[in-house]
């Protein structure tokens, strides 16, 4: 591949002054929108500005991550301009209680934000057009976006003194043999148009920004705010018969019935608040 970022054409890069100019504005949430060409992790390097005392609303992407991680420790790596990989740094004003939906809340604006630019419309680009859904992306709990059982995207929030910085990776034009596991997706493979990123990244940001402003502005009331209901609705894991690894070897397994008030997995008698879901076929 060329060093020129259009050495490939069907993964044209992200402009930064043309994200800021439609992203930040005046009461808006963000404040700052930057592209870089490579990183370690868009994380790692907001956590440093969080602590160094930057403010809430930057926004960094870039167009290779080197040591992108997923839950767990998983790494995640894609191509340079074959997905999404940014990260935004938030300081909540919610009681700490409530910080457990910043993912979740993440997930449900990521994911309408998809299926709505993934729309099946004549001209065959990321629009704002409505249409039948070319994308039936639904949320696995707590972090990853699925199409059937496979991954599409994943979330990664971390909590960095009273910031939180979350990350997302969502892979757009990969192609089969570019996938870093075989369960592994990409808009691509899903049959939604390979097109210029930034329309579906602008729509990321926007969805977000509404739905954070919305929660915020009620303390963090996911019931108020309407954002338990739209995660559950969105969420494949729930009616699922499920394994739950959690922390320290234990295993919860039964039916996945619920998402609480607190955002936890409710899994026949036990609410979960951390752990790896597999939905058992």
């Amino acid at each position: 591949m060329s060093d020129s970022a259009y050495g490939d054409l069907e993964r044209p890069p992200l402009h930064e002054a043309a994200l800021r100019r439609s992203l930040v504005r005046e009461g808006g949430l963000w404040r700052d929108v930057r592209v870089v060409a490579e990183t370690g992790s868009t994380n790692a390097d907001l956590a440093e500005e969080a602590r160094n005392g930057a403010p809430e609303g930057v926004v960094l992407t870039t167009e290779a991550q080197t040591a992108g991680r997923g839950r767990l420790g998983r790494q995640w790596t894609a191509p340079a301009r074959s997905g999404l990989m940014f990260s935004m740094l938030l300081r909540p004003t919610v009681p700490v209680a409530e910080l457990g939906w910043v993912p979740l809340l993440t997930g449900v604006a990521v994911a309408k934000a998809v299926r709505r630019m993934t729309s099946r419309v004549e001209a065959g680009d990321f629009g704002d057009a409505r249409g039948d859904v070319a994308v039936d992306v639904r949320l696995k709990w707590p972090n990853d976006l699925l199409v059937g059982e496979r991954k599409l995207a994943g979330i990664l929030a971390e909590r960095v003194d009273d910031a939180v910085i979350v990350g997302v990776g969502l892979n757009v034009s990969l192609k089969e043999s570019e996938l870093p596991v075989p369960t592994a997706t990409s808009l691509a493979l899903e049959g939604a148009p390979q097109s210029d990123r930034a329309p579906l990244l602008r729509a990321i940001l926007r969805d977000f920004e509404d739905w954070y402003l919305e929660w915020t502005a009620l303390k963090g009331d996911p019931e108020t705010s309407g954002l338990r209901t739209a995660y559950k609705d969105l969420c494949a894991t729930l009616g699922r018969t499920v394994r739950v690894d959690m922390p320290g070897d234990e295993t919860v397994n039964g039916t996945a019935s619920d998402i609480d008030r607190a955002g936890r997995l409710v899994v026949g008698d036990r609410a979960v608040s951390a752990g790896d879901v597999v939905h058992v076929r």
